[in-house]
């Protein structure tokens, strides 16, 4: 099944942080999912304060695991010290596709509508 995992690194791993991805990555692996791509969002500020933290690096995982696999990845992660927050969901391939079909037909409309303006 696929799951989307964002991962807030502690802001305090920045000279380690691939070593942190690693971590998590290597979690993954073990489980016995694969990740199939990353999303490096940078050194962002917080909404509010996580254990004691103003900014956290943001990290977004598409991840392809077993049914077993969303808990162990949960109790590995809320015990580690270089994640300090994390939102693991399963992803709706329904509503994955609606939007990607919404999208698609957003920029079709949009071509229609810069034709309606050049007169073409």
């Amino acid at each position: 099944m696929e799951y989307e995992l964002t991962v807030l690194v502690h802001p305090d791993r920045e000279s380690a942080l691939e070593k942190a991805l690693d971590t998590v990555r290597e979690l993954v692996k073990s489980s016995g999912g694969k990740v199939k791509s990353e999303d490096n969002w940078g050194k962002k500020k917080l909404a509010y304060k996580i254990k004691k933290q103003d900014f956290a690096f943001y990290v977004l995982m598409e991840v392809e695991l077993p049914p077993a696999a969303p808990l162990k990845i949960s109790n590995a992660l809320n015990i580690s010290d270089d994640v300090i927050r994390y939102l693991l969901v399963k992803v709706d391939e329904k509503e994955r596709s609606r939007i990607a079909e919404a999208k698609k037909n957003a920029g079709d409309d949009s071509e229609e509508e810069s034709r309606d303006r050049d007169g073409s």
